[in-house]
């Protein structure tokens, strides 16, 4: 059944945009952030295009996912739309394309942005414009828009009417990073928009920059991913949160190190360490909760001896409190939160950054 057929919301919402003035995401005044190597290589990626140090081939490829990327800006414009041309296709079988290769838009001043709406395009699509807003009335407004969370994005631009006043956005709380390094759900699976990965929501309620370096399935702790994530100059604070890749005994082999590798750059710089959320499968695998549990007791551990040998700047959240107690009612598949999951993650992540930050 076409369903578009009967029901005009449920059709893409594209616009030629002819009317319309086109800028690119770095061009001042607006705030490009997320992408802590834009100014060296010039590409919408979360990872140096020439790195120091070989990545993995699964990071070095998630890296041109986009998620985390953001653009800021304050505008009297009445339209505003955006024109995309992605890498490839959306192509996941259980996260929306909104999710995957889309962009959101929220408007409002820090800490009370409102979302107003998501881009609209046909299925496969790769590329494609698409309207945000069209308002009767003429007014200054902060304008956010995200990124997609699993697709690239090899061209951006943002068409806003030719005469409007376009201005720097308000100035962050504190403009140093939040860097977040994780797995599928750091990353985003499986939002239905960008604006619902947990990463984006904080960087919304804390008005603080975030750098997203969650990569799906591979999130392992690497040596080579920590040196170059380490090289992000002055970090407000690193949260680590990849148990959920790293199975077999591999988070055991390699927290530490990684912990170790960022405090030789940043020695002062908080580190929160976050064990995994619970998932259904601990309903029918034997033993699942038995392992999640000694998992967060070995990272629990690990960050007390460290606090008391002296790293008062290291911390330590327990996962199994970020989502409510019918867990898996916030999951997609039993694993990846859907929005209300997102939502509760990040409600509960926030006074801990705050309390860690001194916000």
């Amino acid at each position: 059944m076409n369903v578009q057929k009967h029901d005009r919301a449920m059709r893409p919402k594209e616009t030629e945009g002819g009317d319309l003035a086109w800028r690119a995401p770095s061009e001042p005044p607006l705030r490009l952030a997320g992408f802590a190597w834009f100014a060296q290589d010039g590409l919408y990626r979360r990872m140096p295009a020439r790195p120091q140090w070989p990545l993995p081939e699964a990071v070095d490829n998630l890296a041109d996912c986009t998620a985390g990327g953001q653009v800021q800006f304050r505008t009297d414009s009445r339209k505003l739309a955006v024109r995309v041309q992605l890498a490839a296709p959306a192509s996941s079988d259980h996260m929306p394309q909104t999710g995957v290769a889309g962009f959101d838009c929220y408007v409002g001043p820090p800490g009370q942005q409102r979302y107003v709406s998501t881009t609209r395009f046909p299925w496969g699509a790769d590329s494609y414009t698409c309207p945000m807003f069209e308002l009767a009335e003429r007014a200054m407004r902060n304008v956010t828009l995200n990124f997609p969370l699993y697709q690239g994005v090899k061209e951006a631009h943002i068409g806003l009417e030719p005469d409007a006043t376009v201005e720097a956005p308000p100035p962050y709380e504190d403009g140093r990073p939040i860097v977040v390094y994780g797995t599928s759900i750091t990353q985003g699976g499986c939002a239905a928009r960008p604006g619902m990965a947990y990463t984006n929501i904080l960087s919304r309620h804390l008005n603080r920059p975030f750098i997203n370096l969650g990569f799906s399935g591979s999130g392992k702790g690497e040596p080579e991913v920590a040196r170059t994530i380490a090289t992000i100059p002055e970090v407000a604070a690193f949260v680590l949160d990849y148990e959920g890749n790293a199975g077999g005994g591999l988070l055991e082999q390699t927290i530490g190190d990684f912990i170790d590798i960022l405090r030789e750059r940043h020695p002062e710089a908080p580190i929160l360490v976050v064990s995994k959320i619970r998932m259904a499968r601990e309903f029918t695998s034997p033993g699942g909760a038995a392992d999640r549990e000694a998992k967060r007791d070995f990272q629990r551990d690990l960050v007390e001896e460290r606090r008391t040998a002296g790293d008062e700047n290291l911390h330590f959240l327990d996962g199994a409190q970020l989502l409510a107690e019918d867990f898996e009612e916030c999951t997609v598949d039993g694993v990846h939160p859907t929005d209300l999951g997102f939502w509760q993650m990040a409600r509960a992540l926030e006074p801990v950054l705050r309390g860690i930050l001194g916000a």
